[in-house]
């Protein structure tokens, strides 16, 4: 994939193709981050899976349609990956491509880490990236070609996690925002995510590693080195009940909450399915429009593509988007 580095001030002269932009989030010192000296690292597994584990400069990876396919709607996307690292590729590109299928643009967040080792609030520095990519594409929607009240967020596992956060959590900026740019996602896909902190619902790597303190980067990686047992050592550390309510997106939902697409497989082990239906309860008590996609099989983890099922997620919700903002 050809990519092609642009600062934010050059964003005036941005022109539609097909060669992917990367936008870095911040043009001066980026805010919540310690001053060390790090780079991104990639540790690739496969060809297909590239896993991100550190991001000390967080950035948009833009990827635009053909004009004649455009429909003027743009989604910001989370890939997850436990808040310990990012699956770029299948919760990333791979979403982004086939967005721009369908005339969709797309945009794909390689966001900061709430690692301690390297920002100084670890537990807002998600949401702060999250929320200052929907400030650069909302202010540069023309550059773009999309409309400013069609701007969506997506998210996958603790990245759905992070994008139901940026739903339920607008009214709160952490980002400095003069122009006062709606922070407001228009609608969220979330897909397997994380949404409850709860002890009998959610992932106990990405919640200890999101809102947990005590443990050391070096103690915590210690623990997570050994998968068998480190969900199991997680749950038995207390965490801030009042963070557990704050980071528990299922309590946050009001009338304003954005229209949401919803999908988990019924069979997911690390993610519990009761956290979108939690989710889908509090939505529609609300009265948000939500649409609903489940999979009786497939576990957690595929992207796009459950390789028990014939059919697509992602086919049905793009549908969905095109039927509430094309008709």
């Amino acid at each position: 994939m050809k990519k092609q580095s642009l600062n934010i001030d050059q964003l005036s002269c941005f022109t539609i193709s097909n060669v992917q932009k990367v936008i870095p989030l911040y043009d001066e010192k980026i805010p919540n981050s310690k001053d060390v000296d790090t780079t991104d690292i990639f540790s690739t597994e496969t060809e297909e899976f590239s896993f991100v584990t550190r991001v000390h400069t967080p950035d948009l990876t833009v990827f635009l349609p053909d004009k004649s396919k455009s429909t003027g709607i743009g989604v910001i996307i989370c890939p997850g990956g436990a808040y310990l690292g990012l699956a770029i590729n299948h919760e990333g590109y791979d979403i982004a491509k086939k967005l721009n299928e369908k005339g969709i643009a797309a945009f794909v967040l390689k966001y900061r880490l709430p690692n301690a080792e390297y920002v100084i609030n670890k537990q807002i520095v998600p949401l702060q990236d999250a929320q200052r990519a929907i400030q650069i594409v909302r202010r540069n929607f023309k550059m773009f070609g999309i409309n400013p009240n069609k701007i969506g967020i997506a998210g996958s596992s603790a990245g759905g996690h992070l994008a139901s956060t940026a739903g339920t959590h607008f009214n709160k900026e952490f980002i400095d925002n003069p122009l006062k740019i709606s922070l407001r996602p228009d609608f969220m896909i979330l897909n397997y995510p994380v949404i409850s902190m709860a002890d009998s619902l959610t992932d106990f790597v990405s919640r200890y590693n999101l809102i947990g303190e005590g443990l050391s980067p070096k103690e915590l990686n210690l623990i997570l080195m050994d998968k068998k047992t480190s969900r199991q050592k997680l749950a038995n550390l207390s965490i801030d009940p009042q963070k557990i309510n704050e980071y528990s997106n299922e309590l946050q939902v009001t009338s304003e909450t954005p229209p949401t697409f919803i999908t988990h497989s019924v069979d997911d082990n690390t993610v519990k399915v009761q956290n979108s239906i939690l989710f889908i309860a509090a939505l529609q008590k609300n009265r948000v429009p939500v649409e609903s996609f489940f999979y009786a099989n497939g576990g957690h983890g595929y992207g796009i593509v459950n390789p028990t099922s014939d059919i697509n997620w992602i086919d049905s919700c793009i549908n969905w988007i095109l039927k509430i903002f094309v008709g």
